[in-house]
């Protein structure tokens, strides 16, 4: 990436949180500085935060269990709040959700604040409900997240797998906003990773404005039902 397109560029460290909007036209890059590193990511109309994200209809419609370039991630009003432009991770996992409170203590152990400081052990559900706060969103508006850097692959009996040691270090994701779109994350371990240890990896997060939007689009008109998802998009822009 030329850093003179940068808009703006900031580490997020593990256990971190963080929300922002995505404004039309630009793309955010996620690089996972390390290696092993898991983001949990959210999306709302930053408009009409009713609409978001509605993960189900966005792997029906493209007919798969993984999240990779050219893919888009369509919203419960059939329009696309974002897509995958660049990826060189392979596979993102949309069916791992994140852990809440009671299930770090189990895992983790108490890693409580009065010892820890800012290195307590921190949960999902609780970072983005802090993010979402600052929204005006609430514990209803709690959604199913997209777990990026991980890769979950599912057998024909329907059993889950993690794979350890799937992303790189160095391994990146771009996502392309066709309309303005809140974006909630949070940088923690997913539930299924393996390890006992709580060590969640830090990413760097990237912004820059896409040089040719429809050139973007392009990319991402991978399937029929993403074209029609892109009119419902540009005919809520107009």
């Amino acid at each position: 990436m030329n850093p003179i397109s940068v808009l703006r560029d900031e580490i997020l460290p593990g256990g971190g949180h963080l929300s922002f909007i995505l404004k039309r036209g630009q793309i955010l890059r996620m690089t996972d500085i390390e290696g092993g590193a898991n983001v949990s990511l959210m999306m709302f109309n930053a408009h009409e935060k009713s609409e978001r994200l509605n993960l189900p209809d966005t792997l029906k419609g493209q007919h798969t269990a993984r999240l990779t370039a050219g893919h888009c991630f369509y919203s419960d009003m059939g329009r696309v709040l974002a897509g995958i432009t660049a990826d060189t991770s392979g596979w993102h996992d949309p069916f791992g959700g994140v852990l809440n409170a009671a299930e770090v203590a189990e895992k983790y152990g108490q890693g409580r604040y009065q010892e820890l400081r800012n290195g307590f052990f921190r949960n999902g559900a609780d970072n983005l409900l802090v993010e979402m706060g600052k929204w005006d969103l609430n514990l209803e508006d709690l959604l199913m997240v997209v777990n990026f850097f991980s890769k979950v692959s599912v057998d024909d009996n329907g059993q889950f797998t993690f794979h350890s040691g799937h992303s790189q270090p160095g391994s990146y994701v771009e996502l392309f906003a066709p309309m303005d779109v809140l974006v909630v994350l949070t940088a923690l371990q997913h539930p299924m990773d393996p390890s006992r240890e709580y060590a969640p990896r830090p990413v760097q997060l990237s912004w820059r404005q896409a040089d040719d939007e429809q050139a973007m689009i392009n990319t991402l008109l991978t399937r029929p039902e993403n074209s029609r998802a892109f009119t419902n998009t540009q005919l809520f822009a107009l």
